[in-house]
């Protein structure tokens, strides 16, 4: 093995699929290397997570490090990336794209920790989440390898992956396959790949696992009121919640209502285009409270200015640059205008939808004597014309000077001449 190769102890991102579960015979076969292997919990679910220690080291790793992170998850990753504002390509709230920086991060604090000269993570090499993995490890750790099996190994579909697992003993429990590739947590999950590659194919019901289609949802509307502090939820229905029981119980709410459901063929970082459908009940709620409460909290130029920033903002967490100086930039600029983003906002759901049934918050910039068409003492109406004038000027003087000079507007060539005066 050449000294560039060679890796004493290597800390395996690990969820006990079958992938993850063969990479650890095969980095200590190709590497020489002690395996570490490290899960995350961010609410994928206790199926996933169950027997994980006994199949990690049955596969040979030397331990395994389960942590339950879900309410950081929320708090330091998807809090705020709620408060920017962030959608990707109109639609995806970004739930895979948010967790991997988080999960990557603490790989590589568990590497320093255990004195690991290496990290791997088990994503292909068509994918965005080999990106956001790796630019995670260079800005946190650039001195560790990354070993990413699924761009050296010969393994090329799952009939190989599970002749490997026979060939080395590794415990797999053979189940059927489902024809979609599903990433969970508690955000959201997201289906790709099987019939979901023809854009033209309509998702099945039985694939959904989170909501229930709009269709069967109840008859009569649920009406709930969330309340935000700082731009925070912290409350449900008059209830003040911790993060992660305020997440669970909105993912059901969500989800009884047919709430979240999004298709989407977007553009990948790698350069081509997937289709992706994504559950995010309580998400989309989320969302949607804290937008209206935006718009009777923040001033004009604020909220303007803050849509464009979001866009950027999505751009970064999807492409893997969490750990970048703008994200922290543009962390400093939301944080700033959430300061007033406090308040109540009363939602109605029904069949998918999230109606609107209020909004109050003790900084309101809404006046309703100030918006009346009254007289008022903050307003004079005869003050429009002065302001129509000079608002309108640059306009005025653009289509007089094209006039003199070619007898005709920019946008209009009618007969001028009966405008004019003797």
């Amino acid at each position: 093995m050449s000294e560039e190769k060679k890796v004493e102890k290597v800390v395996l991102a690990y969820s006990g699929g079958l992938d993850t579960s063969v990479i650890v015979p095969w980095l200590i076969e190709n590497y020489g290397c002690e395996v570490i292997c490290y899960t995350a919990n961010i609410g994928q679910g206790d199926d996933e997570l169950e027997g994980l220690e006994e199949k990690a080291i049955r596969s040979g790793a030397s331990k395994i490090i389960i942590e339950d992170l879900r309410e950081t998850f929320l708090t330091e990753y998807v809090f705020p990336m709620m408060q920017a504002g962030a959608i990707y390509e109109r639609k995806y709230l970004l739930g895979t794209s948010v967790a991997r920086p988080l999960i990557a991060k603490r790989q590589v604090e568990i590497a320093e920790q255990e004195g690991a000269d290496a990290v791997a993570h088990g994503c292909t090499g068509k994918g965005n989440d080999q990106v956001r993995f790796e630019l995670t490890v260079m800005a946190l750790n650039p001195m560790l390898k990354v070993i990413a099996p699924w761009r050296e190994w010969d393994i090329r579909s799952r009939e190989d992956a599970l002749a490997y697992a026979r060939a080395h003993d590794v415990p797999v429990v053979q189940s059927e396959r489902s024809i979609y590739s599903r990433d969970s947590n508690i955000w959201h999950l997201s289906h790709e790949g099987g019939p979901l590659e023809d854009p033209w194919f309509e998702p099945e019901e039985e694939m959904f696992q989170r909501t229930v289609s709009p269709q069967a949802a109840p008859d009569e509307p649920e009406v709930i009121e969330l309340e935000f502090e700082s731009g925070t939820p912290i409350g449900l229905n008059g209830e003040k919640m911790d993060p992660v029981p305020l997440m669970t119980a909105l993912n059901e709410i969500g989800a009884r209502h047919g709430i979240g459901r999004v298709d989407l063929v977007e553009n990948r970082l790698v350069g081509m285009k997937s289709r992706g459908v994504y559950e995010t009940p309580g998400g989309t709620i989320l969302y949607a409270a804290h937008q209206e409460l935006e718009s009777i909290c923040l001033d004009k130029d604020t909220l303007h200015f803050k849509q464009m920033i979001a866009l950027r903002y999505a751009e970064l967490v999807y492409n893997g640059k969490w750990f970048s100086s703008l994200r922290e930039a543009l962390d400093g600029f939301v944080l700033v205008t959430q300061r007033h983003v406090t308040g109540l906002v009363r939602l109605k759901l029904y069949k998918g939808n999230i109606i609107v049934a209020g909004r109050k918050s003790p900084y309101s910039l809404y006046r309703e004597d100030y918006a009346s068409f009254g007289h008022m003492d903050v307003y004079d109406q005869r003050d429009a014309q002065g302001f129509i004038n000079l608002w309108g000027l640059p306009l005025k003087v653009d289509a007089l000077l094209s006039i003199a000079g070619t007898g005709e507007s920019r946008f209009r060539a009618p007969d001028y001449s009966i405008f004019k005066r003797d």
